[in-house]
């Protein structure tokens, strides 16, 4: 199976879904079978968005990894991490989005946070 999640791409067939007041679509996933499996796509480094380091945890770059495979609008990747350092034994993590002119920004940063909750594993941080 093939997903993939469209936002400003996708039509708009009337009939196909019911919205309640107040509710809007904000993006769809595709699911389906594809002519091919997918083709891989340039992703950026880690250095590129975090601030990671020979000091760095090893969990926090396995969670930027992680992140780095997250789908993200037009795969533009505009979000990073930072290690903040740690606070009552607890390490703090700050998460931003970048800007792009597509838009999908802040959508793209909660997959990107999700992936590296994932990728850190059972780690004790808190997003900062």
């Amino acid at each position: 199976m093939n997903t993939c999640w469209v936002g400003l791409s996708y039509s708009k067939v009337p009939g196909t879904y019911v919205l309640d007041e107040g509710e809007k679509i904000a993006c769809y996933i595709a699911i389906g079978y594809g002519e091919t499996q997918g083709v891989s796509h340039k992703i950026k480094t880690i250095e590129q968005v975090s601030n990671a380091s020979d000091i760095t945890p090893s969990w926090f770059k396995k969670g930027v990894e992680a992140a780095l495979l997250a789908p993200t609008a037009v795969n533009q990747q505009k979000f990073s991490f930072e290690h903040v350092g740690v606070k009552n034994n607890c390490h703090q993590i700050r998460a931003k989005k970048g800007f792009s002119m597509i838009g999908y920004t802040k959508m793209d940063l909660g997959i990107a946070k999700y992936h590296f909750e994932i990728g850190a594993g059972e780690v004790n941080f808190d997003w900062v």
